[in-house]
C-alpha cells in the first residue's frame, strides 16, 4: 500500500511532552497536587505555573537546545520542571544528588547547563563544585523558606520569579525527536555516563506504562481513582516515568520532599495515598517506622524495583494489606520493561508471593529476548544462563558523547542489559 501524501489538512502531530497536559486539563482541572504539608493547588494552576516557569527561564536566557539542571527533593517544583524545560525545546538535566561531589561536578561540566535550579539543601555542595571546577552557573533558588539566607549568587528565588511572569505561554511545536531529558548513570568503572531521552520516547513510554498498569481487571493497577505519591526519587530515571503517567491520567499527586519514614506514613494516611513505587529499602523503612505500624496501609499499592524484591519483605507487605509487586527496568530503558502482575485467573485471596517478586512480563511494545554471547536465543527453562536484551521505541539511543559505549550497548540491534560500567 502506498502512503497518502501529507497535506496541510493532515499535518504531522508531533509527540511532545506538552500533549500530556491536554487530557488532565480537560478532564481534571480541579484535581489536587500536594507538596508535603506546604503546598496544595490544582491542575489548572499547574498549567499556569508551567507557563510562568517557562517565561522565567526564557528571561534568564534559556532557549531551545540549552540545558537546565535541577537539584531538588521530590516536589511540585520538580514536576513543573519536568514539563516547562522540555516544552521550551530545552533539555532538563536531572541531577542525582546521591552521587559524590566529584561525580556531580563531572556531570554538570559534561552536560554544560545554561543555569541551575538549586534547593537550599544543596547550596554548600554547589558552592564547593563551583570552586573546584572554577565554573559559575546562573542559579535559581528553590526554597521552602523565603527568609532563609543563601551564599549562592542567585538570579532570584523560584516563587518570586514565577509571580513576576505571565501565566500563559504559547509553546510551539517542534521535532518530536528533540532531546527532552538527560541524566547520568554510574557503572562499576569510569565516569558516569549520560543517558538522554527525546519527547517522542517519553510520550511513548508514558502511554505504554499507563496501558500496562491500567489493564489488569483487579490488583496491581494504577487508574484514575488512585492517589499517587512517588517514593522513587524524581532524579532517578524520571521517578520511573510515573509522574508523567500520573499527570496524563489526571490523578491526585502527592510529593513528599525529602524521604522521612514517619512523614511518608502521615501523608499516606492524610492524603489517602493508594499508589507508589520504590526500592525495597524504602518500603522496609516505612514498614519499620512508628507511624508505619499505626497507619492503615490496606489501600496502598506499591511497585518495587531497582533491586530484587525479597519474598520476606513481600510477605510482610501483604500482611499489612499492601498490594506489592515487582517491576524491572534500567536507566537506559527509561526505565519500564516488565511488570510482575498476577495472571487474570489467579485467586484474588492467594498471596502469590513468588509471582509478585518475579521480574514479570514485558509491558506493551517491549520485545525481550534471552540470548547467549552470540545473540542466539537460549531455552526459557530457568536453568540455561543468558543475557536479557531488549527493543522498545523509548530505549536510549546511546550514551551522550561516548560512541564506543553506545555501540557496545546496542550491539546486534538490541539493547544489552549486562553492562560493564
Amino acid at each position: 500500500m502506498i502512503a497518502e501524501p501529507e497535506t496541510e489538512a493532515t499535518a504531522a502531530y508531533p509527540l511532545l511532552i506538552k500533549q500530556l497536559l491536554l487530557t488532565p486539563l480537560r478532564h481534571a482541572p480541579t484535581q489536587e497536587i500536594v507538596y508535603s504539608d506546604l503546598v496544595r493547588y490544582d491542575y489548572a494552576t499547574l498549567n499556569r505555573r508551567i507557563a510562568r516557569l517557562a517565561h522565567a527561564l526564557e528571561s534568564a536566557g534559556v532557549k531551545a537546545g540549552d540545558t537546565v539542571a535541577i537539584l531538588d527533593w521530590d516536589s511540585h517544583r520538580y514536576l513543573e520542571s519536568y514539563f516547562a524545560v522540555p516544552m521550551l525545546g530545552a533539555t532538563l538535566q536531572i541531577v542525582n544528588v546521591r552521587l559524590s561531589k566529584e561525580q556531580i561536578g563531572y556531570t554538570l561540566k559534561h552536560a554544560a547547563p545554561k543555569l541551575l535550579l538549586v534547593n537550599d539543601d544543596f547550596e554548600a555542595l554547589v558552592l564547593d563544585i563551583q570552586r573546584d571546577l572554577d565554573l559559575r552557573w546562573p542559579i535559581i533558588r528553590l526554597t521552602d523558606s523565603v527568609e532563609q539566607t543563601s551564599g549562592l549568587a542567585a538570579l532570584g528565588e523560584y516563587e518570586a520569579l514565577l509571580l513576576s511572569q505571565p501565566e500563559h505561554y504559547g509553546f510551539a511545536d517542534f521535532d518530536e525527536n528533540t532531546r527532552a531529558t538527560t541524566f547520568y548513570t554510574t557503572g562499576t568503572t569510569g565516569h558516569p555516563k549520560g543517558v538522554s531521552f527525546t519527547h517522542r520516547q517519553l510520550v511513548l513510554h508514558t502511554l505504554a506504562t499507563m496501558a500496562a498498569f491500567a489493564s489488569p481487571a483487579q490488583g496491581q493497577r494504577f487508574h484514575r481513582g488512585d492517589v499517587y505519591m512517588p517514593l522513587t526519587p524524581m532524579f532517578h530515571v524520571h521517578a520511573w516515568g510515573m509522574p508523567y503517567v500520573a499527570t496524563l491520567m489526571g490523578v491526585k499527586q502527592v510529593y513528599p520532599g525529602r524521604y522521612q519514614a514517619d512523614a511518608i506514613a502521615d501523608l499516606i494516611e492524610r492524603e489517602r495515598v493508594t499508589f507508589s513505587h520504590c526500592v525495597p529499602t524504602i518500603l522496609q523503612m516505612v514498614l519499620d517506622s512508628k507511624r508505619g505500624l499505626e497507619v492503615d496501609l490496606s489501600r496502598w499499592k506499591v511497585v518495587v524495583g531497582g533491586a530484587s524484591f525479597p519474598t520476606g519483605l513481600a510477605s510482610r507487605a501483604l500482611e499489612h494489606g499492601i498490594d506489592a509487586f515487582a517491576a524491572y527496568g534500567m536507566s537506559e530503558t527509561c526505565p519500564m520493561l516488565t511488570v510482575a502482575q498476577l495472571p487474570q485467573d489467579t485467586d484474588p485471596c492467594a498471596p502469590a508471593v513468588e509471582t509478585r517478586c518475579m521480574t514479570g512480563l514485558p509491558v506493551p511494545l517491549v520485545d525481550l529476548r534471552i540470548v547467549d554471547e552470540h545473540m542466539r536465543d537460549v531455552p526459557h527453562d530457568g536453568q540455561t544462563p543468558g543475557e536479557v536484551v531488549a527493543r522498545a521505541p523509548w530505549l536510549t539511543a546511546g550514551y551522550v558523547g561516548d560512541p564506543a559505549a553506545s555501540a557496545a550497548l546496542w550491539r546486534g540491534g538490541y539493547l544489552h542489559t549486562l553492562l560493564s560500567g
